[in-house]
């Protein structure tokens, strides 16, 4: 009976204008409903893609006001903070994760075996120096470290950088630096340095600075990554901005690729690899640039 009232159902829509547009109606409120559910999660959960909104205060009071903020010291206080509890059990096998960030922990999981993978591929790490600016809590220094390279790396958060420190410790490795410094601050001279998940805590005026900074750090090569600004990920970000919740506490930026491979083109960098991670609700785009 159902497979005949589906059939009648599909035959009406073939012969009713009006049956075809509720049909087609119907399907786009889904659609639409999906992924503003989806917004909405990212939101509350995350600080992702949307930046934080103060109740009761317009949009563009809202905007007046974080331009005053000062982005370095927003986001080191967070990961310090709140921020520092909630991403360590992300940035771990803690259980103590919703579905919203154990999507995000797969989504990073997976941009960091990309770069392993370039990594072992290429077949010489060992003994060469990494730079990893931003290191979080040691996702992609440590397994560099593994492989034999000498680790120096650095973490706007005292928290994530003691953090990093302590699983460093706890396994052995000895063949790595941890330190608290912002990504300007950061010195010296090495044959990689990346920069993973980071790029989303720079405004936009202040990436390709950024960019050039990380690349006067380089002899041979960049790795970067950033939330890519596409119209999709633009709008993404616009639904959750409809959704203001008190863990969003630091401002987030997409960035145009253009913009990011002219800013390592000015600085002597040409792209030689390149991988997009994709999940519900972790968006990354990465590049390797070597100098030429």
């Amino acid at each position: 009976r159902r497979h005949n009232c589906n059939s009648a159902n599909r035959s009406i829509a073939s012969n009713c204008p009006r049956a075809k547009e509720s049909i087609v109606t119907v399907s786009i409120m889904k659609t639409f409903s999906k992924y503003a559910l989806a917004a909405a999660c990212l939101a509350t959960t995350t600080t992702a893609f949307a930046p934080p909104a103060l109740s009761g205060v317009q949009t563009t009071a809202n905007t007046q006001l974080f331009s005053t903020v000062d982005d370095k010291t927003e986001v080191r206080e967070y990961f310090n903070n709140e921020g520092f509890n909630r991403w360590n059990k992300i940035y771990s096998e803690s259980d103590e994760v919703n579905t919203v960030q154990l999507d995000i922990r797969n989504g990073h999981d997976q941009t960091i075996q990309k770069i392993l993978n370039w990594v072992e591929a290429d077949g010489d790490i060992k003994g060469k120096t990494v730079c990893d600016c931003g290191c979080g809590v040691g996702s992609l220094a440590i397994p560099l470290a593994q492989m034999g390279a000498e680790i120096s790396a650095s973490d706007i958060s005292d928290a994530m950088s003691t953090e990093a420190a302590a699983r460093a410790k706890a396994m052995g490795i000895r063949n790595a630096k941890f330190y608290t410094s912002d990504l300007e601050s950061v010195k010296g001279k090495y044959n990689t340095v990346t920069c993973v998940d980071v790029a989303i805590h720079y405004p936009t005026e202040k990436m390709a600075e950024m960019v050039g900074h990380l690349c006067s750090l380089a002899d041979e090569r960049v790795i970067i990554s950033f939330a890519p600004k596409t119209w999709y990920y633009d709008l993404l970000k616009k639904f959750g901005e409809l959704f203001p919740g008190p863990s969003k506490t630091t401002r987030a930026y997409l960035h145009k690729e253009e913009v990011v491979r002219e800013a390592l083109k000015k600085a002597g960098f040409e792209v030689s690899r390149e991988e997009m991670t994709g999940t519900n609700f972790y968006f990354s785009r990465l590049l390797e640039a070597k100098r030429v």
